[in-house]
């Protein structure tokens, strides 16, 4: 599953007693009612967040995860994959070329 959006919080890295890992990603979607979604990068991926930029174009892949804790449900989304999704301007010189009629 994808999410994308842009970069709005790049959270700090959090370690528990266990030695887990985690880190927190957020992101705005581009819709007529924006909503920003958490997204967790744990353990070796939290790396994945470190050339990131607030307001960058992303695109993340994500895994539904859901646990059970004294009889209460959890849902979060996992990600595993960001891609770059900040489209480049095409130049002048390519723009006229592009242009021309043959």
């Amino acid at each position: 599953m994808k999410v994308n959006g842009k970069v709005k919080v790049i959270g700090e890295t959090v370690t528990f007693e266990s030695g887990f890992t985690k880190r927190v990603l957020v992101l705005t979607t581009d819709e007529k009612y924006p909503q920003h979604i958490p997204i967790e990068f744990v353990k070796e991926s939290i790396s994945k967040l470190d050339t990131l930029t607030i307001g960058q174009d992303v695109s993340v892949e994500v895994n539904l995860r859901g646990n059970e804790y004294n009889d209460k449900y959890y849902l979060s989304l996992n990600g595993w994959r960001i891609e770059d999704q900040t489209s480049e301007l095409p130049t002048t010189e390519a723009k006229e070329s592009e242009d021309l009629p043959f």
